[in-house]
């Protein structure tokens, strides 16, 4: 599925971050539970033969007891990638000809200065005897060195098998045997409103146990299609990402990753990935290394009571689709903008954030039907889910050392991006390395054309960059400004 653009309107005075802030995080692990025995501290008896509900205190010592070993505790190092720039013009060479591309593209430009030492801390969780440990991506992200800590204070330098980005999801091993594991449950079947318990290490504090109870399920955030995730009330802080989170039970139902806030700390609303999500990413990373996954080319929305009375619906559930790719799997399988999806091969529709975890695990090339309400009738489409391709990387083809050439992760622009952004074509950085990081260029940014030849697609810049010689100058467009930047592609 297509990612949109989202005009935070619900969170604009706040900020969503990592459960970790100026921390790495990782959470909790596998620990067997055959039974968590949690004690339930039942009211005083009443008097009166109906006696009204009375909410009962949840103990989740037993369930901390077992499950705790299996918690481990993450600390990472690695050389960061940059150092912010100051705005001040005294930080900046007035010769240096890139220095008027800095000042105009504003002070949050990273310029690379001398190499730092990056450290952070997270949580993870043991899933199997043998060393196999769950956590977040941005735990491990850009570490050159992984220690996890288990509960009797041993050791383990940590190798990281895979992670994924859009999932938030990473698996790493220690060579160790006859480890404690947890026990992992079904989000499906978990309610609003019933207890959770999360353990990790907030702010480094190793086996932290927080509880609170389930806010909400099937959860849509900005920027993070494929995962519905679970609101908690549970409290969540820099280090408890990647920790896990426990139902009554005693078995893991979620990975702890995001929090709400507008100071970096716990303001009452964290966010954890659904533990089924986590382990299908699992088993491709072991496996394969990567993730593999579906989509349809459409942007979709959630359905509200307004928008449910003007479509004609019974109830205010479904995907309303906002756009349709040209040439994507949903063009040629006839849905339209406009349409509402109700059930995808038979699954229900309830959130508009249920679509794309199915589209995504369905399958490349299947053949899948689309129940839609179109104009107040329904209808049954045919649409063939193709691979979503992974962030291309400009040059990188064949050709050895194409993509060191330019370091520039790409997309196209969308009809609706080209229209927001007032263009005609252009590509996207997703990510900048190389020769383009150092010339300034940055995630957002939008390559218009190189030495003056307008590029409209990957594979046109590719064959730019094969034939270019050691230098080259990139037209960029940072919201309205344009400048064109020289790299020199040695």
């Amino acid at each position: 599925m297509n990612r949109q653009t989202f005009s935070r309107s619900a969170i604009a005075v706040a900020v969503l971050v990592v459960a970790g802030g100026a921390y790495l995080h990782s959470k909790s692990g596998d620990i067997g539970i055959e039974n968590a025995n949690a004690a339930i501290v039942a009211p005083a008896p009443v008097a009166s033969s109906a006696a009204p509900a009375v909410a009962v205190a949840t103990d989740f010592s037993g369930i901390v007891e077992r499950a705790g070993p299996a918690v481990v505790n993450i600390s990472v190092t690695g050389k960061a990638k940059q150092s912010a720039v100051s705005d001040q013009d005294d930080e900046l060479d007035p010769n240096d000809p890139f220095s008027q591309f800095f000042k105009r593209f504003g002070p949050q430009l990273q310029i690379p200065r001398h190499p730092q030492i990056m450290r952070g801390e997270g949580s993870g969780f043991i899933i199997s005897a043998d060393g196999l440990i769950l956590t977040n991506a941005h735990v491990v992200e850009g570490a050159q060195e992984v220690t996890v800590k288990l509960t009797d204070r041993r050791e383990f330098r940590a190798k990281v098998l895979g992670s994924d980005k859009q999932s938030d999801i990473a698996v790493i091993r220690i060579d160790a045997k006859n480890l404690p594991t947890v026990q992992i449950g079904n989000p499906a079947l978990t309610r609003v409103g019933e207890p959770v318990l999360a353990i990790g290490s907030p702010y480094g504090f190793e086996n932290t146990a927080t509880a609170g109870i389930v806010s909400a399920k099937s959860r849509s955030l900005p920027d993070d299609t494929y995962v519905p995730f679970i609101q908690t009330d549970v409290a969540v802080n820099p280090g408890n990402s990647g920790g896990p989170l426990f139902n009554i039970k005693g078995e893991v139902i979620g990975i702890n990753s995001q929090i709400y806030s507008q100071t970096g700390g716990y303001q009452g609303l964290s966010f954890a990935i659904p533990i089924d999500v986590a382990t299908k990413v699992e088993q491709q990373l072991v496996k394969h290394g990567k993730v593999t996954r579906s989509h349809l080319g459409v942007s979709v929305q959630e359905v509200n009571q307004a928008l449910a009375e003007s479509f004609g619906l019974k109830s205010a559930a479904g995907a309303l689709v906002s756009s349709v790719d040209k040439g994507s799997p949903a063009d040629k399988g006839g849905l339209q903008s406009g349409d509402v999806i109700l059930r995808f091969n038979g699954q229900p529709i309830s959130h508009s954030s249920d679509l794309p975890s199915l589209v995504a695990d369905t399958a490349p090339g299947t053949a899948s039907t689309i129940e839609v309400v179109r104009n107040g009738q329904a209808k049954t489409l045919t649409v063939k889910p193709t691979e979503a391709e992974a962030v291309k990387t400009a040059g990188n083809d064949e050709s050895a050392g194409s993509q060191a050439r330019l370091g520039l992760a790409l997309r196209q622009l969308s009809p609706d991006e080209q229209q927001q952004v007032g263009i005609h074509g252009g590509l996207v950085v997703e990510d900048a390395s190389g020769p383009s990081a150092l010339a300034g260029i940055q995630r957002g940014d939008v390559i218009l054309s190189l030495n003056g030849k307008p590029v409209n697609s990957v594979e046109q810049l590719r064959q730019l960059v094969s034939k270019a010689g050691k230098n080259v100058a990139l037209l960029v467009q940072r919201d309205k400004d344009k400048i064109f930047v020289p790299l020199n592609l040695g």
